[in-house]
């Protein structure tokens, strides 16, 4: 498919998530004709051809994070000589959150054709299922992995009205979703998509502490994490008034922290901003 006359072209391609059978014809047909198929793990690629019943027409190179800075410009060079570069990740989309961003930027500054073949994403598939509102999200990427940055970023989550949409580890789940339902509501909206389109598929609906208390137990595979916007955020309302509010909770029988975490929903103040209060006024 080389052409002499410098016509080469980036094409990014959507793999399956779980189910070979979701390639697209288009596909089955770009694996076979490509000069060059950039893979995220040639290994993987190669299965999913096999399993398509097609073969490999082009050489196969490795493109992962740890050689994408040095792949690309060779990739680059190959287009500019009129290749057609096939770039795949091992499942999903790339460029989110997998391999890609960096030859499409110097595909693009080149002046390079760029094509995507559209196939699935976890973050499209995940929203959809999660019954949230989906007019406006936004997609964070991970989560991020030590504790203090991620609180900061669940902060920053606090007035964010969009659905977000992000994507966390097993073993990292129960305790993002707790910190999550400390710092957002335990009552705030969420969806826990696992294996998305695989086998063992499924989905939990539920508040974030509900959530929490569910992964604590353990859960395995592939996660993407949905949470609901926040309400519209009443800036009158005053920190005192919330102070008042949790105490007379407390005093019903609620746990203070959970009592605080109650009315600070919808106000631009934190759990933690109300029960340093309380405690500070006593």
């Amino acid at each position: 498919m080389n052409s002499s006359d410098g016509s080469g072209v980036l094409i990014l391609a959507g793999t399956p998530m779980g189910r070979f059978d979701d390639a697209s014809p288009r596909l089955r047909e770009a694996l076979t004709t490509a000069d060059i198929v950039a893979a995220e793990d040639t290994r993987r690629t190669k299965a999913l051809a096999a399993s398509l019943g097609v073969e490999i027409g082009g050489r196969i190179v490795s493109y992962y994070d740890q050689v994408e800075a040095v792949r690309a410009p060779k990739l680059v060079e190959a287009i500019v000589g009129g290749a057609t570069v096939l770039l795949v990740t091992d499942a999903g989309m790339p460029s989110v959150s997998d391999p890609g961003y960096r030859v499409v930027v110097a595909c693009a500054d080149a002046g390079l054709r760029i094509t995507c073949l559209p196939g699935p994403s976890a973050v499209t598939t995940a929203l959809a299922l999660s019954a949230m509102p989906s007019e406006r999200f936004a997609f964070d990427g991970f989560a991020p992995r030590k504790s203090g940055a991620r609180h900061d970023w669940l902060t920053s989550l606090r007035s964010e009205q969009r659905t977000v949409v992000f994507f966390e580890s097993p073993h990292r789940l129960a305790q993002t979703l707790a910190d999550a339902a400390e710092v957002l509501g335990a009552d705030r909206r969420a969806a826990v998509c696992r294996e998305l389109t695989k086998t063992y598929e499924e989905v939990r609906r539920g508040g974030l502490g509900e959530l929490a208390r569910w992964a604590a137990d353990g859960v395995k595979g592939e996660i993407t994490v949905v949470i609901a916007g926040a309400a519209e955020i009443d800036e009158t309302v005053p920190l005192e008034a919330l102070v008042t509010r949790a105490e007379e909770l407390a005093d019903s029988g609620v746990r203070l922290k959970d009592a605080c975490a109650q009315v600070c929903a919808g106000t631009p103040f934190s759990k933690r901003d109300v029960y340093e209060a309380v405690l500070a006024g006593r």
